[in-house]
């Protein structure tokens, strides 16, 4: 009788309401939060299921939209002077310089604040490699992955079909001496590699060809590794491979090197993911049923697709309720619930439990092979340290140098060498103070 009683006692004490964004987000409605977004997809797909977010929350979104390479030194500017904004977006190579000069507060203040933190996070849903490379840094998570990017082969199965090929090139070396003859002639061309003078330069070209061959920036002392035979390979196969690229590949940004795939100008192209709805989309593309998608090429240090994309993460300047108010819409973006909603408005969610729903692997092709570069993925494809964005500006550089043929390779890369060692040796690296993290 006593344990009925008891029992009954239990059922009748008010239970708490199950955890809810509307609740959570009451003492923060009017609350305004300022944030840079990039003119791309996947901003442009948060953009589209914003008005729910707005009209559940009573939180506004100021969002401020500009280029990729503004983003960085606007909100580098806007931290040191302690101005307004509230969220960080954080590109994988600036996670280094944002976490060290304490920018951005580490996400634990809210996943263990039980009002915040809502029950269906499940941090262990995100890909491991994503959640670490783009928001965390030595150990600590800052950020969640929003815009997310794997570097895919994306081609015309048509002109490959039609030059007698059943398959893209499983190998670097195979799309060149095998491929590249057959596709290129005519005013076509079998590839097209994005070389532009900015972070397409270091990121899509430059850093695309070290990988696959063995090669690196560095080695485990933090010295240049780019004079080592795998990373000369690498960077030769690059030069060489240009015989089979349209020329002026080095003014070549992302725009160009999807439209010439798009136009049917080249027969293959390695881009990122979230490039998927351009090229599939009838109002900016001709590619229509000829376009098919497959992994990167490997070679002979095995299948090294690139990594990229950015995270969100909470700014330390912000107010205690611009703070809640950020971190709620940041759960809220990344979440497994939007996940699905996300993927279909353009987006590339780095949720495991989305790409396992049954059907989306059909519905987009690219699945498969984004899933399997996600696992097989080089965390440090870029260095994600503070000084990336000095040393990216070398490479630029010397990187296009190279492939316009100013400096021989062995030059151009003595010369990053040196350069990136001289930013490094100032930073403190080699000696005992500084630590040596990613």
């Amino acid at each position: 009788m006593a344990s009925a009683l008891a029992l009954a006692a239990v059922l009748a004490a008010p239970q708490a309401p199950a955890w809810s964004l509307e609740e959570a987000a009451k003492p923060y409605a009017g609350t305004e939060v300022n944030v840079v977004f990039l003119d791309r997809q996947g901003y442009n797909a948060i953009k589209a299921m914003l008005p729910e977010f707005e009209a559940a929350t009573g939180i506004k979104m100021n969002i401020t939209t500009m280029p990729y390479e503004n983003a960085l030194g606007e909100q580098v500017r806007d931290f040191v002077a302690g101005g307004d904004l509230d969220l960080a977006l954080i590109d994988l190579v600036w996670i280094g310089n944002i976490a060290e000069n304490g920018w951005v507060v580490p996400a634990e203040e809210f996943t263990s604040n039980p009002e915040l933190a809502d029950p269906e996070l499940d941090m262990d849903d995100f890909f491991p490699l994503v959640l670490n490379a783009f928001g965390g840094w030595n150990g600590t998570i800052y950020g969640l992955p929003l815009d997310n990017y794997s570097g895919l082969m994306f081609y015309n199965r048509c002109m490959l079909e039609a030059a007698g090929f059943d398959r893209p090139p499983e190998t670097w070396a195979e799309l060149k001496d095998v491929y590249g003859p057959a596709l290129t002639g005519d005013g076509k061309y079998a590839f097209a590699l994005q070389s532009k003078r900015n972070e397409t330069q270091s990121a899509d070209s430059f850093a695309r060809m070290l990988w696959p061959f063995g090669g690196s920036f560095l080695d485990a002392n933090f010295r240049s590794n780019l004079n080592s035979p795998e990373s000369q390979a690498g960077l030769q196969f690059r030069q060489d491979l240009m015989a089979y690229m349209p020329e002026g590949i080095v003014a070549y940004d992302h725009a160009e090197t999807v439209n010439a795939l798009a136009q049917g100008d080249v027969a293959m192209i390695t881009e990122w993911s979230a490039f998927y709805s351009t090229l599939a989309s009838p109002e900016t593309s001709t590619l229509g049923d000829c376009l098919a998608i497959a992994p990167e090429p490997m070679d002979p240090a095995g299948r090294k697709p690139a990594l990229g994309g950015f995270s969100l993460a909470v700014a330390t300047q912000a107010d205690e309720a611009e703070r809640a108010a950020s971190w709620l819409f940041i759960q809220w973006a990344t979440s497994k619930a939007n996940a699905e909603t996300y993927l279909r408005q353009g987006g590339v969610p780095a949720r495991k439990s989305v790409y396992q729903i049954p059907g989306i692997a059909e519905e987009f092709p690219f699945v498969n092979a984004l899933v399997k570069s996600w696992q097989d993925g080089v965390p440090e494809f870029r260095p994600r340290f503070a000084e990336w964005p000095t040393i990216t500006e070398i490479v630029q550089e010397y990187g296009t140098k190279m492939m316009l043929g100013e400096v021989s390779i062995e030059e151009g890369a003595r010369e990053i060498g040196t350069r990136m060692e001289a930013v490094l040796e100032e930073a403190g690296y080699y000696s005992d103070e500084k630590p040596l993290a990613q």
